[in-house]
């Protein structure tokens, strides 16, 4: 996949564990995948059987390497591609009373956006009451074991990455 210079990709050693804990959500799926970098975790979904992903990044040049990757994989008619700022993004779902199933996050680490992202995903009631976010974060980095309706169901650590999984209670 193109675009590894663009954005810190998902090692393919957490890739696969994710991909792993989620096997069960991605039939049919409606995916949101924020800070979306190369695209490689919708795409991903996509491969695997998700209906639907929504790639949010600020960056026109990842916007464009994402276009480029779902081109390469002919996923192209599964994907739709939002050049934004997440938050105003996510809001803007919220008006239009959109919600997924599974929720990407994958913000530079140790910035706080993680968890900024979660409590707006909460707030604006984006994820579906049988979906899970999985938010890849650096492996030192606190995240609270609830945000809102939001509970924290799994914590992985592998070398300098972590992915914490929530779902609604």
């Amino acid at each position: 996949m193109k675009g590894y210079d663009v954005a810190r990709p998902t090692s393919d050693r957490v890739k696969e564990s994710l991909f792993n804990i989620i096997a069960g959500y991605l039939a049919d799926a409606y995916v949101l995948d924020l800070y979306s970098g190369t695209g490689n975790l919708g795409i991903e979904a996509l491969s695997r059987g998700a209906r639907l992903a929504v790639f949010v990044d600020k960056s026109e040049k990842s916007t464009e390497v994402i276009k480029e990757n779902l081109i390469n994989t002919k996923l192209i008619d599964r994907g739709l591609i939002i050049k934004g700022e997440v938050y105003d993004v996510l809001k803007g779902f919220s008006k239009k009373e959109e919600k997924f199933d599974i929720i990407f996050l994958d913000p530079p680490y140790n910035e706080g956006l993680a968890e900024n992202a979660l409590k707006t995903i909460d707030r604006e009631d984006l994820l579906t009451a049988e979906g899970i976010i999985s938010a890849e974060i650096g492996a030192d980095e606190c995240i609270p074991f609830e945000i809102g309706t939001l509970k924290l169901v799994s914590h992985r650590k592998y070398g300098n990455t972590a992915l914490a999984f929530f779902k609604k209670q």
